[in-house]
């Protein structure tokens, strides 16, 4: 009997190999000894099987313990060939990706099921929101185009009494299996298209499909706190299955739209307050526009330009449920223009310049404004 080659050196890899490094090291042995690309190399076919017999031990945790420690012997009898069958979902996946076929159904034991019906495909719909119907939570009613089963023939796609036939290429199971040298891969029948089936006498309503296009109404909840992003899943109303399978979802992908006043972050929302200079070097005392009506924010004097004040609990609530964001107001000073004053307000603002002892431009009075407006 011939003597097995040690695994770590088979993948060659060393002894402290990570567990990524034995996937990777397998991964490259695949697809290099993979018999669809070797076909009739007998050589290849078995570096392939040692290659996978090596990465179904050294992947196992407590399998390579017990080969570290005790050899070839202490793994023996792990399934068939001397390893553990237990381990096929891992190479399903690390074949799937290189050579895009599908060997679930291989690895799972070959199992094959009859009439199995096909789920109904996934939808999305992107609903824009006003920042307030976002902040408080709505009720939409959206109009989803989507394929339903048909009434005429109860989703069979079969018209009058008939029935539909088993395929008889493959006998009903929707797929047929083709050896690929080490493998036997199971792919879509040609003739059904999967479904195992075939109609004779189409439905005149569906034209065999079993489903036809229609629009749906469905009412949507859309609770408090929601924002751009947010994903709503709506189980079973997306497309309905054919032959019985399941519906697919329908997905709901939030946008809020901008505010003319309001800026949000999070679960805070933000504005801006004017104030004028006397207002905000003497103080005083202001309502401040909010998402839950007017507040009063007071204005201590000496208040510069740009400086904010938090009105806790008047932002938005939370979609997780930990309270409600706050609301923050920042001052904004804002210097008229000279042809907005007054000829009262300048003499004072001239005056104020004065007991600064600053110097200010332009000329006083009536003159003054005419050589503004006209020059």
């Amino acid at each position: 009997m011939a003597t097995k080659r040690d695994y770590y050196e088979i993948l060659a890899i060393g002894r402290e190999a990570s567990e990524a490094e034995i996937k990777s090291a397998y991964r490259r042995l695949a697809v290099q000894f993979h018999p669809d690309r070797n076909p009739g190399d007998k050589e290849a076919e078995e570096r392939f099987k040692e290659a996978a017999e090596a990465y179904s031990v050294l992947s196992d945790p407590n399998q390579r313990a017990r080969y570290d420690r005790f050899g070839h012997q202490g793994v023996s009898g792990q399934g068939f060939g001397g390893f553990d069958t237990s381990t096929f979902g891992d190479f399903a996946d690390i074949l799937g990706d290189f050579f895009g076929v599908d060997f679930g159904d291989l690895f799972a034991g070959g199992g094959r099921q009859r009439g199995r019906g096909q789920p109904g495909a996934d939808l999305r719909y992107q609903l824009g929101l006003s920042l307030e119907e976002a902040a408080f939570g709505t009720e939409q009613e959206l109009k989803i185009p989507r394929l339903e089963s048909c009434s005429e023939c109860s989703g069979t796609g079969s018209g009058g009494d008939s029935s539909p036939e088993t395929c008889s290429t493959c006998g009903g199971y929707g797929q047929v299996r083709i050896s690929q040298g080490f493998f036997t891969v199971a792919r879509t029948c040609p003739q059904c298209r999967g479904d195992g089936r075939v109609i004779t006498d189409p439905c005149s309503g569906c034209r065999g499909e079993g489903r036809v296009e229609k629009e749906r109404a469905i009412e949507v909840k859309i609770p408090a706190g929601v924002d751009t992003g947010t994903r709503l899943r709506l189980t079973g109303e997306g497309e309905h299955g054919r032959r019985g399978g399941p519906a697919g979802d329908l997905y709901v992908d939030i946008f809020v739209e901008p505010h003319p006043q309001f800026e949000r972050e999070g679960a805070d929302t933000r504005s801006i307050l004017d104030l004028s200079y006397s207002q905000a070097v003497l103080g005083t005392s202001v309502e401040a526009e909010t998402l839950h009506g007017p507040e009063r924010v007071e204005i201590p004097s000496g208040t510069p330009d740009g400086k904010e004040f938090r009105l806790a609990g008047k932002g938005i609530d939370r979609l997780d449920g930990r309270g409600r964001g706050d609301h923050f107001v920042r001052a904004r000073v804002v210097i008229p223009r000279p042809r907005e004053l007054s000829e009262e307000q300048e003499e004072l603002l001239r005056r104020l310049a004065e007991l600064e002892g600053k110097e200010v431009k332009g000329e006083r009075g009536m003159i003054g404004r005419v050589r503004d407006l006209f020059g």
